[in-house]
């Protein structure tokens, strides 16, 4: 017999605005020990000093994790013009520098080539596998990173201020995978100036957005109190981005056990991803092949 999970046994999503100073897993692991929850996970990393939204699925929406990490997602930051750092924000080491300092135009213009379907290197200290071990762990050792450009889809991307000439304000808009920092370095590159990441803000994320999310401070004053369950959102939140169908009675049993069965879907192609609910309650994800859903994942809510 397994050994039982410690814990209560909660679903959800806790939305969090995470502070510069605290990695992803440290909140995740402040939001699992607050709620006393059995499991948690988020969908999507940020930087130790990055800010903005951290999506924490815990119980059961941690199945809906990827259908939110799949959907685009949007930043604001602050750029650093004239120089370059070993990892492409302010926490490495100043590696060239430029005199050079472009005007808002020149800024505007270099961004198109940044727009739409692209190829991107990672930074070399990020947590891309190389022969089995993080890009990071070898930058650090002092050993030589070569990663190869991977495809991204960059929805937007515009300059939304100029505090002065050393320092632009953007915010994109992009999908799954993007490295904020690879844009200001490569965008430096284009420029003919150098740059790095200053500061870096999450907006949102699929369906979720830092408006009314949950702060660091008021999870520890919070925490273990019945009250932070009201932050709590539903599972099927998650699944925002995915269209729904109806599940009838007579189906729920054999969807919660994996197997095909018919559903009430109204316009859906053949072949789509959907979830399907019954009652409201999330009952499974699949393919829709005809009336008939064939489950990937299950909810046992």
């Amino acid at each position: 017999m397994g050994r039982k999970r410690k814990g209560r046994a909660i679903s959800g999503w806790l939305i969090v605005d995470k502070p510069a100073g605290v990695t992803s897993t440290a909140v995740v692991n402040k939001v699992r020990w607050a709620l006393q929850a059995q499991k948690a996970g988020h969908a999507g990393t940020l930087d130790p000093e990055a800010t903005g939204l951290l999506a924490v699925a815990l119980g059961e929406a941690t199945k809906t994790v990827p259908y939110v990490t799949d959907a685009l997602k949007a930043y604001s930051f602050v750029i650093r013009l004239g120089e370059a750092t070993n990892t492409d924000d302010a926490e490495g080491e100043v590696i060239a520098t430029s005199d050079t300092r472009p005007t808002d135009d020149q800024i505007k213009d270099a961004l198109g080539a940044f727009v739409g379907d692209i190829e991107q290197v990672p930074p070399k200290f990020s947590a891309v596998k190389i022969d089995g071990q993080r890009a990071y762990k070898l930058a650090r050792d002092g050993d030589e990173v070569e990663l190869a450009a991977r495809p991204l889809w960059v929805e937007e991307l515009v300059l939304t201020d100029r505090p002065d000439a050393d320092h632009a304000v953007l915010e994109m808009t992009c999908g799954k995978g993007g490295y904020v920092r690879s844009i200001a370095r490569d965008l430096g590159a284009a420029l003919g100036c150098h740059a790095h990441v200053r500061t870096l803000r999450r907006l949102w994320s699929g369906p979720f957005e830092t408006e009314g999310a949950i702060t660091w401070d008021e999870i520890e004053k919070l925490a273990q109190d019945p009250a932070l369950d009201a932050h709590i959102r539903p599972t099927e939140d998650g699944l925002e981005d995915l269209p729904r169908v109806i599940c009838p009675d007579a189906s729920v049993a054999r969807l919660r056990n994996g197997n095909p069965a018919m559903v009430i879907a109204d316009g859906i192609e053949y072949g789509e991803t959907v979830w399907a609910a019954h009652q409201g309650t999330p009952v499974a994800v699949g393919q829709l092949r005809g009336a008939e859903l064939h489950p990937v994942r299950v909810f046992n809510l």
